[in-house]
């Protein structure tokens, strides 16, 4: 965790950058880093849902704070620019971004941490809400994350139903697959995912041997750690914040 002295130096850059993407693009992305050196540890975010947004800003900076090089694509450039609720309508309407965009965007995003001078060689992967199922789907599909932390990601577990082109396949399918160690954080009366598909993940977790640590918090729904809304509860919040940097300091090192 970062231990304030008051003696000590503090500084970051944080920018907008144009980075590779999926297939040749190029996107846009947030990046925030300590000034330094370093060597730091790099952490990927992928973006929920509601859009490429001010509280993926924050958190990109956030993760920079704590002695990381933090980089946050924005995996809807594809669909144009604008509001970022407005852009996140769009994507909701073409029926989502596809997997094979995600994982070949954020795959690029991993190349360009580990290519910065500054990298320390270790790259984290981060997501919540829909972010969460990406970030599970990426580590099963790449090599190269070190940890990834699934924040409630609803539809890793998914009925034929759900399947679509843009969604072929469920990630609990590709567990087997897993290259990092993963954290998932979950609340007890999130819908999506349920408790019952949390447990069927981690089944599939343990079936295959992978090492994980799954945390179910009480009295918490879905998107706990967005202060900003209703479903913001501040304990379980902390305490989740916590298990991510202790458990990124254990499996990327620290700068701090």
């Amino acid at each position: 965790m970062h231990m304030y002295r008051t003696d000590m130096y503090e500084g970051m850059i944080a920018e907008t950058v144009m980075v590779p993407g999926h297939n040749g693009t190029v996107i846009n992305a947030y990046f925030a880093r300590p000034l330094g050196s370093g060597p730091f540890p790099g952490v990927v975010l992928i973006h929920h849902a509601p859009g490429w947004d001010e509280w993926y800003r924050e958190t990109t900076r956030k993760f920079a704070h704590h002695g990381y090089l933090a980089i946050s694509p924005n995996i809807y450039y594809q669909f144009g620019h604008g509001a970022p609720e407005d852009i996140a309508a769009k994507v909701r309407a073409a029926g989502g971004v596809s997997d094979d965009d995600v994982v070949g965007d954020i795959t690029e995003s991993l190349g360009y941490l580990k290519s910065l001078p500054q990298s320390n060689g270790k790259t984290g992967l981060f997501g919540t809400c829909s972010a969460g199922r990406q970030t599970f789907l990426v580590a099963c599909r790449t090599k190269g994350f070190d940890g990834a932390v699934d924040c409630w990601g609803g539809r890793v577990v998914m009925s034929q139903q759900e399947l679509t082109p843009k969604y072929p396949v469920a990630p609990i399918e590709y567990t087997k697959d897993l290259s990092c160690p993963l954290l998932g954080l979950f609340g007890e009366e999130d819908q999506f995912p349920t408790p019952q598909q949390v447990a069927q993940h981690e089944q599939e977790l343990k079936k295959y041997g992978k090492t994980y640590e799954f945390h179910m918090y009480p009295k918490a729904g879905h998107g706990f750690f967005y202060y900003d809304r209703s479903g913001y509860r501040q304990e379980q919040a902390v305490d989740g914040w916590n298990k991510v940097f202790t458990f990124f300091e254990k499996y990327l090192g620290t700068a701090d």
